[in-house]
């Protein structure tokens, strides 16, 4: 796997916190980092010693470079970051705690990214000596000139034969310019081999719901999502693998989290971790999306091992701080093997 190359595509904000759980109304000061969907799964990859550039577009000024900077740090490729454009965007986030959920904001019309026209990203090159691409229905929410941009590189990484993932990530604060989720990406999923996303995902962004679900019990049968994988692969024949995540929401500060793949004849089922005390929430699918990445190339004959160091990843993403999954591999390996205690190690 020396030689092996992952590019993810999409936009990064500066992200903007209240400290200590305040309320946006309390706030007097604002915890500064950066984060995205598809920076996230890259940080994520950098740190499991893959190598990974990240493609955006960022304004050449400071902020663009505090941000690309910020990457630089944990081993993602920035070269191709394109720069240009009036901002970056802003997302502000109220972190819930208890009984009460977590708010987000967004400030990112007219961002850097948003802006970009086809012409400014050249996938042959950007592709070349590449096996891998990631992207999120994020990025074709944002605008109709980023659903283009999107259609050319899935198309392009296929014809190169670029292993090309997606997770379905449905936000409802986005898809503001008029056009339907399920026409946009479902037009997209064509050219992808792995989908991953979670029961809401499936249903929005591409009409197939899952049956007798209740997330807020805390307690999700898996068996319930066969029909949503099933009909994905029917669907859309295409599709090598699927995954699904599942967040059992008991309250906002605890989670169960487990997950499943299915290859088109087997679903396998991740054990499922109990979060009773989640320090940071976001990012905890990035975090599947990279650990799955990561399991389905290095453990590529064993499909239970690569789905449950995915779940084992997003797990401990619940513990950090920041959209970031900031752990290495071997602290994946050993919650894997069933460190849960929390002891110091010495």
């Amino acid at each position: 796997m020396e030689n092996f190359k992952i590019v993810t595509f999409g936009e990064i904000m500066l992200r903007l916190s209240p400290p200590n759980y305040q309320r946006f109304i309390q706030a007097r000061s604002f915890d500064a980092i950066y984060g995205g969907g598809e920076a996230n799964v890259a940080v994520s990859l950098g740190n499991y010693g893959i190598k990974v550039d990240y493609v955006t577009r960022l304004p050449d000024n400071e902020l663009g470079d505090a941000c690309v900077n910020y990457l630089r740090q944990f081993g993602v490729g920035t070269d191709k970051i394109i720069r240009g454009g009036e901002r970056i965007g802003i997302y502000f986030l109220e972190k819930g705690a208890s009984i009460r959920s977590s708010k987000v904001i967004y400030d990112r019309a007219h961002s850097a990214i948003s802006t970009a026209e086809k012409e400014m990203f050249n996938w042959e090159e950007i592709f070349e000596g590449v096996n891998w691409f990631h992207w999120t229905g994020i990025t074709p929410a944002i605008s109709q000139n980023l659903a283009d941009i999107c259609l050319d590189a899935v198309k392009i990484a296929k014809k190169k034969g670029v292993i090309v993932s997606c997770d379905l990530n449905y936000r409802s604060k986005l898809w503001k310019y008029g056009k339907k989720p399920i026409d946009v990406m479902g037009e997209l999923v064509k050219y992808c081999d792995i989908a991953i996303g979670n029961e809401e995902d499936a249903e929005k962004s591409l009409g197939i719901t899952a049956l007798d679900t209740d997330v807020s019990s805390g307690e999700l049968d898996p068996e319930n999502y066969r029909f949503v994988v099933e009909e994905m692969f029917l669907q859309y024949p295409n599709l090598k693998k699927v995954a699904i995540t599942l967040r059992g929401s008991i309250s906002a500060s605890h989670n169960t989290w487990s997950g499943l793949l299915y290859d088109g004849n087997t679903m396998f089922i991740s054990p499922t971790y109990d979060i009773d005390f989640i320090v940071d929430r976001v990012g905890g699918g990035d975090s599947f999306n990279a650990g799955l990445i990561y399991g389905l190339n290095f453990y590529p004959n064993n499909l239970q091992k690569a789905l449950n160091f995915a779940t084992a990843a997003s797990c401990l993403k619940h513990s950090i701080e920041g959209d970031f999954n900031l752990i290495s591999k071997e602290e994946v390996e050993k919650l894997m093997e069933g460190e849960v205690s929390g002891r110091i190690s010495r």
